[in-house]
């Protein structure tokens, strides 16, 4: 099982320093190809995709998301941060593990 992330170049250099695979998407249509890509790989278990990006094809994400199992999609803020009314990934670490860091 392998993980792929979806995202702007930062976001897919960063995680692609500690080994994670990724596809560097900037508009609608590569961030959708890329994304069908991902689901027909039967390697990839989770996809990781900027909020950005996942905004870009969110009916495609969100009927995925509630339909199917596997992969696991995370949804994670890009270097600009989250998008208006959305927890940080400190906020969302924080509720996941019960302790403020």
């Amino acid at each position: 099982m392998k993980y792929l992330v979806i995202g702007d170049e930062d976001t897919v250099l960063g995680l692609g320093m500690v080994g994670v695979e990724g596809r560097i998407v900037r508009e609608k249509d590569d961030t959708l190809k890329a994304f069908k890509e991902a689901l027909s790989d039967r390697e990839v278990g989770i996809v990781i995709i900027t909020e950005r990006m996942a905004s870009l094809i969110r009916p495609t994400v969100d009927r995925f998301i509630f339909s199917e199992d596997f992969p696991l999609i995370v949804e994670i803020p890009d270097r600009k941060g989250p998008l208006p009314g959305r927890k940080g990934i400190r906020e969302m670490v924080n509720a996941a593990i019960g302790v403020k860091l």
